[in-house]
């Protein structure tokens, strides 16, 4: 291979031999396969990945998939960074190494054992967790150890204990929440009342943290079963719905309560016959103080949440309440998303067709402008019909100069958006 120096965009040039022969980009990862080559981690394993079981360069069969970290050449590429940074090259982090599956194995053995000391026990929890946030990679590994029967089983291992403060068994739930769990997992939980019943506390544990992970792991056992009953066994819980508007309620600076707060609520209000819990522990209000503060798939999920309560009499009543309901649903339409937009205009749907002073607001707050946009956009065919319905609704309801220009976005034949 050349030696030469290859010029870039940037105006520095970099050596032949610090760029991946695949990328061909400077290299952040590097390591050398059984052919002697190397190549960046990602790349090399992306190319495994694909089914390739030969050696890029040499095209010689790859034997050995071990790849072997080059901490000479990662350490030569850190120094040319750092020696043309002033052409604004930054220098490459020293990667993480993945875990190695011989540690994982150890590790969970030690947190599983009964025999090893406490201290022990949190302190291998502690460390896969910490090798859990550091890659993908990381997590497949752990996962594919018989993880989650070993972190179910810590756990829930005190569930009928009077002492709820074990850092054990909070570690083990924050490790649980980063993995997927199967159905039969989701049942196993669901079907237990002490376990239910636990996480249900945890929900107002001093730390946020602890509470936010709770109603992760809750979220999780909802949305991977299909077992109806056992869903509504769950959403029966006033607690749980208390504990999680809670999170959604006061976030103390902690913005990963405020994603795991939408999807646990929306998760439970999808079991119609436990909304009215909902509405009594104060979701109607909260999630229209909030709406502002969701980036757009919560503000997705907080819109249909919404939609949903104003689906039974409590939930549309106490959203007409709010004075920035409608106001705020108005302004939602074709600002966010296609789906935000749907759920919006089915949500104000419900809300006037239960009052007509609800019509007049929402026309006061601009909503004819936008329905007559919603029609004409590219949105979804269930939005439009919703927006067309809504239009006929409020015919009586605009002003009467609006009502002679209107009538070549309507419809003849309105279909029902529910």
């Amino acid at each position: 291979m050349p030696g030469s120096l290859e010029p870039l965009d940037l105006g520095v040039q970099i050596p032949y031999h610090f760029r991946c022969p695949i990328s061909l980009e400077l290299m952040s990862d590097p390591v050398t396969v059984c052919t002697g080559q190397t190549y960046d981690r990602t790349s090399i394993e992306s190319w495994v990945a694909t089914g390739n079981t030969t050696c890029p360069v040499t095209r010689a069969p790859l034997t050995d998939f071990t790849l072997i970290p080059n901490h000479t050449l990662r350490r030569l590429i850190q120094d040319w960074c750092v020696a043309n940074r002033s052409f604004g090259v930054e220098r490459i982090p020293t990667p993480k190494q993945p875990a190695e599956p011989g540690l994982v194995r150890n590790l969970l053995n030690q947190a599983s054992s009964l025999s090893n000391p406490y201290n022990s026990r949190l302190s291998a929890l502690r460390r896969l967790r910490g090798l859990a946030r550091d890659s993908d990679k990381n997590r497949s590994v752990i996962s594919s150890h018989n993880v989650r029967e070993i972190l179910i089983n810590v756990l829930f291992s005190n569930v009928n204990s009077a002492n709820s403060s074990l850092e054990l068994n909070h570690e083990s739930l924050a490790l649980l929440v980063m993995f997927p769990l199967s159905e039969s997992d989701c049942m196993a939980i669901a079907s237990d009342s002490d376990k239910v019943t636990y996480l249900a506390n945890l929900l107002f544990h001093s730390s946020i943290e602890v509470r936010v992970n709770s109603a992760a792991l809750i979220e999780i056992v909802l949305a991977g079963m299909r077992s109806q009953e056992l869903r509504a066994q769950i959403s029966n819980i006033d607690e749980i719905f208390e504990g999680v508007i809670e999170i959604l309620r006061n976030l103390q600076s902690y913005p990963r309560g405020l994603k795991v707060g939408i999807k646990t609520l929306f998760a439970l209000c999808l079991v119609k016959q436990t909304r009215h819990k909902a509405v009594a522990a104060g979701a109607a209000e909260t999630l229209v103080d909030r709406l502002a503060d969701f980036d757009k798939c919560d503000a997705e999920r907080a819109l249909a949440t919404v939609e949903l309560l104003c689906r039974i009499p409590s939930g549309c009543a106490a959203l007409a309440a709010h004075a920035l309901t409608v106001p705020l649903l108005v302004k939602t339409i074709l600002k966010i998303s296609d789906r935000a937009t749907e759920y919006a205009a089915g949500a104000l749907l419900a809300l006037c067709s239960a009052a007509e002073e609800l019509q007049r607001e929402a026309v006061n707050a601009g909503v004819l402008t936008q329905l007559l946009l919603l029609v004409q956009s590219d949105c979804t065919d269930r939005a439009k019909r919703k927006a067309q319905t809504l239009l006929k609704l409020l015919r009586d309801s605009w002003p009467e100069d609006s009502i002679a220009n209107s009538d070549d976005f309507i419809c003849s034949e309105v279909v029902a958006p529910f």
